[in-house]
């Protein structure tokens, strides 16, 4: 067997198992899972800034640059849906709410 295709073969079988594994997250867990996963994401981003300053011929600085803009949009996107996502847990303030120590509001007249 070829190295690619293993490679090919690891790959698909990765995507497979990642897949799975998602979509069997609870929602409660969505949150810290999209947290972690941009930090994940930031690490690619190091590894194809690396990839994109290594100098070894255009094609490799042109595919490394690409990977910097995708991994760049990967990780904005990934901490702005996670602010989205933690504030629908935020709690509203009621405006009728007396502050604590405050004597209490008398009935409203009918």
């Amino acid at each position: 067997m070829s190295l690619t295709l293993l490679q090919l073969y690891v790959f698909v079988l990765a995507g497979f198992v990642g897949f799975l594994v998602i979509t069997r997250v609870p929602p409660l867990l969505h949150t810290p899972l999209m947290s972690a996963t941009n930090a994940i994401s930031a690490i690619s981003l190091v590894g194809s800034l690396v990839a994109a300053g290594a100098n070894h011929g255009f094609v490799s600085t042109l595919l490394g640059f690409i990977a910097v803009t995708a991994a760049t949009i990967n990780v904005v996107g990934g901490f702005i849906i996670t602010d989205r996502m933690l504030k629908m847990f935020k709690r509203e303030k009621k405006p009728d709410a007396a502050p604590p120590g405050a004597p209490a509001a008398p009935p409203a007249a009918k």
